[in-house]
């Protein structure tokens, strides 16, 4: 794999050729059937979720959802997602929870959606409800971050036992852009952001932040072969844990040491 900066990864994932989830589900999964709405608003199209098979077994498939096309972008709001997406998400994964059916996420989205309607069904909320409920689910998760990881709105999908990226992508506590316009007050400078931000592939497996790297090749038929390759590997190592309560103290303890921290001594503070 070469290394590329991070400002080049920026330009290769927004391209219209670059595969979205509904290719990764019609070339990895069979028999997919999408299921719809939260069940307390409505169906937003920026989240597509559904069940399928993944080499014979069933598995329960959440992705953050772009189009191709302008009008297929502007039908799932470029990936950003509405806090009825993320709850939808969360349903599909309870029901996987109760048929013991492994969970695979697919996260490519700059941020979840910030308008005012968001904010007033509780954006927030249903970010921190998938944190927190993710993290107990009793069953495996997978998360693969296959173009922009941006912010909560793809954290929410990517509280897994395991989480990979596609080597040109990028995965960041913010987008490049939103970075410029705050440290800088100028949105152009988006690729200088990107190329300090340290939000690459190679960048966050150094940190620890991912457990592995999945080269890409030279098309979007390598990319299938690869992706399926690797779920299959890290399917297979869940099912190796030996039982349920061992897999989520170490999903836990592995999103627990992300972070670096300095305790102080109150009683000397001072001195």
């Amino acid at each position: 794999m070469s290394v590329k900066p991070a400002s080049e990864k920026m330009r290769m994932i927004h391209d219209p050729k670059r595969p979205v989830i509904d290719d990764y589900i019609a070339e990895l999964f069979d028999d997919f059937i999408e299921l719809h709405g939260d069940r307390y608003f409505a169906e937003d199209h920026a989240v597509c979720a559904g069940v399928g098979l993944f080499c014979g077994k069933p598995v329960t498939v959440i992705g953050l959802r772009k189009g191709k096309t302008t009008e297929e972008n502007l039908a799932a709001n470029f990936g950003m997602a509405h806090p009825e997406g993320y709850r939808k998400a969360l349903r599909l994964a309870h029901q996987a929870e109760k048929f013991h059916r492994p969970v695979i996420c697919f996260v490519d989205t700059p941020g979840a959606f910030c308008g005012v309607g968001a904010e007033e069904r509780g954006q927030g909320e249903a970010i921190a409800r998938c944190l927190y409920e993710f993290i107990e689910l009793k069953t495996p998760v997978i998360s693969i971050v296959t173009g922009e990881g941006g912010s909560g709105g793809a954290l929410a999908l990517a509280v897994a036992d395991r989480v990979l990226m596609l080597e040109n992508a990028l995965y960041s506590v913010i987008s490049p852009r939103g970075c410029a316009s705050i440290l800088w007050k100028d949105a152009s400078r988006e690729a200088e952001a990107a190329d300090q931000l340290r939000i690459t592939a190679e960048d966050l497996y150094s940190f620890g932040m991912i457990e592995g790297i999945i080269p890409e090749g030279m098309g979007g038929g390598q990319i299938f072969r690869s992706v399926k390759r690797a779920i299959g590997e890290m399917l297979t190592e869940l099912g190796n844990e030996p039982n349920m309560d061992v897999m989520l103290q170490k999903r836990y303890e592995k999103f627990r040491k992300i972070g670096v921290f300095r305790e102080i001594n109150q009683n000397n503070e001072g001195e």
